[in-house]
């Protein structure tokens, strides 16, 4: 078991105009899996190739079991990578794929066998050892890739968007592979994605990255129940949660968020801050769930006019006009009405997010 530390990585390329990475600083416990996510060009794959040592920090170090590692050369660290292209030899079977680090490692050829069939019988591949990569499909290929890593018993995986290339079933398919794997195993791991699907279901914690900071770090319960700021608000969760301009008033001590057509009273969990006079400007958030065409005597209303509907099997997504905004609404498919009805739609005030409406931050 290995924890893997970054302090005070910075990463700047030459003649750039600012960092990519200004300050990063994050600890991967023993054990776990860290999902970093976030927009393309949001720095999480060039913090993947500096702790695999593909990229040298600007400034910073990395530390793995806690050995310094920043100037130590990648095929010293200890880790094994998997990538979003299977990186296979195409003239070598799945075997001599598998086998190919550990010969370079001058392992014992019985060693090299018991972790190869090993690996392949937990990854379905026994029936394919002696095929080439060409006779494969898509999936099988990112198994060996994936069989490659972990028969070399690294301190850590790291994992560069290994998904991006296979369709929707086969995703989903390793996505539980790559779990399995990891809750047998036990081995620190840093894995990189865009999908929300892939850092929801796979991580132990969530790193949120934006233009080279941290937004957020924390369980997958914790990124979508109590989101940093309204990015991490809306960039978890599908469809995107709703998002309302409100002014935040205060009367004795009760506090109330109002907009156009509508008027949220804040509970004592989502309550901001001591009542006062002045008014506050606040963006308050609600997720596509939260909102129901039926309603509680406690519940807020909003009406809207159904512009579109997503049939997606069991539910649909209703988008409505409405005078606070476009809303979304996830219904069950047998009462969702049709474009061009009027409806109205109910949410719990304990069910909501409240933003600072300057600076995003949570309240």
């Amino acid at each position: 078991m290995s924890e893997l530390e970054l302090h005070g990585i910075r990463k700047q390329y030459e003649g750039a105009d600012r960092p990519v990475i200004p300050d990063l600083a994050l600890v991967v416990p023993s054990g776990q899996m860290a999902v970093l996510v976030g927009p393309s060009g949001c720095g999480k794959s060039t913090t993947l190739r500096m702790v695999a040592g593909l990229e040298e920090p600007s400034a910073g170090t990395i530390k793995i079991g806690g050995r310094d590692v920043t100037n130590v050369a990648p095929a010293e660290r200890d880790i094994a990578m998997v990538f979003q292209s299977y990186a296979l030899y195409p003239h070598m079977t799945v075997f001599e794929n598998m086998a190919f680090g550990l010969r370079i490692k001058h392992l014992p050829e019985a060693e090299i066998q018991t972790r190869v069939f090993a690996a392949a019988e937990n990854l379905g591949l026994k029936p394919y050892l002696e095929r080439r990569p060409k006779a494969l499909s898509g999936g099988q290929r990112q198994r060996v890739a994936i069989g490659r890593a972990v028969v070399r018993a690294p301190k850590v995986f790291l994992f560069d968007e290994p998904l991006s290339n296979l369709d929707a079933k086969l995703r989903s398919d390793m996505r539980r592979e790559i779990a399995r794997i990891h809750n047998m195993s036990k081995t620190t791991s840093m894995y990189v994605t865009h999908d929300q699907i892939e850092a929801m279901t796979l991580a132990d914690m969530i790193v949120v990255l934006k233009d080279g900071v941290v937004q957020q770090i924390g369980t997958p319960v914790d990124i979508y129940e109590r989101p940093a700021n309204r990015f991490v608000a809306g960039f978890f969760g599908t469809p995107s949660m709703n998002f309302l301009s409100a002014d935040l008033t205060a009367t004795g001590d009760s506090q109330t968020a109002r907009g156009p057509g509508f008027a949220i009273p804040l509970t004592t969990k989502t309550s901001l801050r001591p009542a006062k006079s002045a008014v506050d400007r606040v963006v308050v958030g609600v997720r596509p769930e939260r909102l129901s065409l039926v309603g509680n005597t406690d519940d807020v209303a909003l009406s809207g006019e159904v512009a579109m509907r997503e049939v997606l099997g069991a539910e649909v997504v209703l988008h409505l006009e409405s005078a606070a905004g476009p809303l979304t609404v996830r219904t069950d498919a047998g009462s969702a009405p049709r474009p061009g009805d009027t409806v109205q739609v109910w949410f719990d005030p304990k069910a909501i997010h409240v933003f600072d409406g300057a600076t995003e931050l949570r309240l």
